[in-house]
């Protein structure tokens, strides 16, 4: 039997982070789906990023900011616009 789906982001920062590259793939009219593909990653790395509940390798955000077009710096800058509000 799996382990239970973590439903709470593990930190405000993760849900920040989270939040950036889900309006990042929105922006680039992606489904997760495509997006994991286009990063070379599975489809719950992804699901887990967006939600907070994963902590992402600094390999892992550089493949999803090169499948979304941007860089790693963008997203995180985001993810801290999102935090101050």
């Amino acid at each position: 039997m799996p382990p239970p789906r973590r439903s709470k982001p593990r930190s405000p920062e993760h849900a920040a982070l989270g939040e950036a590259v889900r309006q990042l793939r929105l922006e680039a009219e992606m489904s997760q789906e495509q997006l994991a593909e286009a990063a070379g990653t599975d489809l719950t790395q992804v699901g887990g990023v967006e939600r907070g509940v994963r902590n992402p390798s600094y390999t892992t955000l550089l493949r999803l900011a090169g499948a979304l077009g941007t860089s790693v710096g963008e997203i995180t800058s985001r993810a801290d616009r999102l935090r101050a509000g």
